[in-house]
């Protein structure tokens, strides 16, 4: 009789898999990363610098219009322009460049390694917390910062206590404020306040994050505003709107791929020793997807696809559609959840459970 493969208590309605079902799921996963692999040319790099000159595109027409801010249209038509330029650089661009997924062109602007984004998060910082830790240890409670990023209970496995009765208010804090809660992630915070972590050790984080903030606050709040001269603090409202929008639009997109009902959290014993099979089967149990049209997935970075992105991060996002199909056909012939479905209903389930998680 084949060995059963270790499963989260909270998962035997999902039916047993075999270790050698497993393996052979994770064996399908390794065949379609390689053929994508392979097939990678010049529509992806056309794609993605298309992307980048679409965003820059966007950044000068919004930032034009909101020079123009005495116009009342001009100044919302600007806000929402330089918003969604700011998301692009933020998902499309800004995350997938630095995972890598273009580092085979040898473009120095597309180096996962130097790319520096619009946003208060030191990009050395991010690719140290969400590449390594948040992508090697998906949803393993106390391991992967990203369940309630040190800030929120997102899981019933996480001890429960008072604070957490701010639960819904710490999430639309963190939501509004969202570029900041991100910079602030690797810093563990929380063990920095209950003394487990030392200021003295976390010196020279907070000095390369006080400098990436202080960069981002003197460009959208004292440079472009002074350009604008009478129109200043109109220019500064647009600049703090926009940025409001890619962090709102962000949490929701990420929240969503990780958080919504049917998600699963796991424990370090249930994690620890994965064989490459049992690393896929994790991740599929540890993600949601989004549905929606192309330009909906774009906006996304496509992030709407995270299943696939936690299979295969070092992919070509736009890749992630063409994938997915396979995916879910693999998923379904070997009894594994898929979990999909449209925004409204993803983040619905993601803010019941805020709310729920707030109460022991």
């Amino acid at each position: 009789m084949a060995a059963t493969a270790t499963k989260p208590s909270n998962q035997h309605s999902f039916g047993n898999l075999t270790l050698e079902q497993i393996e052979l799921f994770g064996e399908e996963m390794d065949a379609l990363r390689q053929r994508v692999l392979d097939d990678l040319g010049q529509r992806d790099v056309d794609y993605i610098r298309n992307i980048v000159k679409t965003q820059r595109n966007l950044e000068i027409a919004g930032r034009g219009m909101l020079f123009l801010s005495f116009i009342p249209p001009a100044w919302i038509a600007g806000t929402v322009t330089l918003g969604v330029a700011k998301i692009l650089d933020n998902m499309e661009i800004g995350h997938n460049v630095m995972h890598g997924q273009y580092d085979w062109t040898n473009d120095p602007a597309l180096s996962g390694k130097e790319f520096e984004w619009d946003t208060a998060c030191p990009a050395d910082h991010w690719r140290h917390s969400h590449n390594y830790r948040h992508h090697t240890k998906t949803n393993i409670i106390g391991e992967d910062r990203d369940v309630g990023y040190g800030i929120l209970r997102m899981s019933k496995d996480q001890e429960w206590n008072p604070y957490y009765l701010g639960n819904t208010l710490y999430a639309f804090l963190l939501m509004t404020f969202f570029e900041y809660g991100v910079a602030l992630h690797d810093l563990e915070m929380e063990g920095l306040f209950t003394g487990e972590k030392s200021w003295d050790d976390r010196r020279a984080m907070l000095d390369r994050i006080w400098k990436k903030v202080r960069k981002q606050a003197l460009k959208d709040y004292v440079l472009f505003p002074a350009l604008a001269g009478p129109m200043a603090p109109l220019v500064f409202a647009g600049n703090f709107s926009a940025n409001v929008i890619r962090n709102v639009w962000a949490f929701m997109i990420i929240f969503c791929g990780h958080f919504p009902e049917g998600v699963e959290e796991f424990t370090p014993e249930q994690a620890a020793n994965e064989t490459r099979g049992q690393w896929y089967y994790r991740q599929i149990l540890g993600s949601a997807n989004l549905t929606g049209n192309k330009l909906f997935h774009i906006m996304s970075g496509n992030l709407s696809h995270q299943i696939e992105h936690h299979l295969f991060p070092d992919i070509p996002a736009h890749r992630y559609a063409e994938i997915a199909v396979e995916v879910r056909e693999a998923a379904a012939r070997f009894g594994i959840p898929y979990n999909t479905g449209p925004l409204y209903r993803q983040f619905g389930s993601v803010v019941k459970k805020i709310a729920r998680l707030s109460l022991p």
